[in-house]
């Protein structure tokens, strides 16, 4: 069975555009969540953090060791309302309690400042970058569907325009340059 060049091109505008629709939230999701990937030193996906000073009124008769109660009764009149998981002293100076959900409260028992931080679950962006390792089999056979997708919505692509802008002209230029700027990242 032999195309036309007009047949040929038909066919390649219905499967470009049906899957050009079909895999477009895909699309977007990766775009997002990947420039979210790149950022990670500056931005945390999975959780926001805020940071909070507080000045506390330390017990007097506190002794060298708190207990798990004197540290409960310290949150409590911090007013925070996270559960205590456990705490430490990394310092003779300094007290260390961490709290559920990965929250923190680091207080300098010298001078009874301290440092609140605490996280909170970023649902939406976790989820989102979460897709980009590869969370389960379904989703590697889906992944894969999707790159054979991204393929043949290219190729279609390549064959939809003729002439001086399409792969012969212009077209060939952007798509030579489209090739060459990941292989100068990768000699750079």
């Amino acid at each position: 069975m032999k195309f036309s060049s007009n047949e040929l091109r038909r066919w390649c505008r219905l499967l470009h555009r049906d899957l050009s629709y079909f895999f477009a939230g895909m699309v977007l999701i990766y775009a997002l969540s990947g420039i979210a990937m790149n950022h990670r030193d500056t931005f945390n996906p999975d959780y926001a953090v805020s940071r909070t000073r507080l000045t506390l009124d330390l017990p007097a008769a506190a002794g060298s060791e708190y207990t798990r109660v004197e540290v409960e009764a310290l949150l409590a009149a911090a007013g925070i309302g996270e559960a205590y998981v456990k705490h430490y002293r990394p310092d003779a100076a300094t007290l260390k309690v961490f709290l559920q959900g990965g929250s923190s409260l680091t207080v300098d028992l010298a001078r009874g400042d301290a440092l609140y931080e605490r996280l909170t679950r970023r649902y939406v962006w976790s989820a989102l970058t979460r897709l980009h390792y590869n969370p389960g089999r379904w989703w590697t056979l889906f992944a894969d569907a999707f790159a054979g997708g991204l393929i043949l919505i290219t190729l279609t692509g390549l064959l939809l325009v003729k002439g001086p802008k399409g792969l012969r002209g212009r077209g060939g230029i952007e798509l030579a340059a489209g090739i060459l700027v990941p292989l100068l990242f990768l000699l750079i």
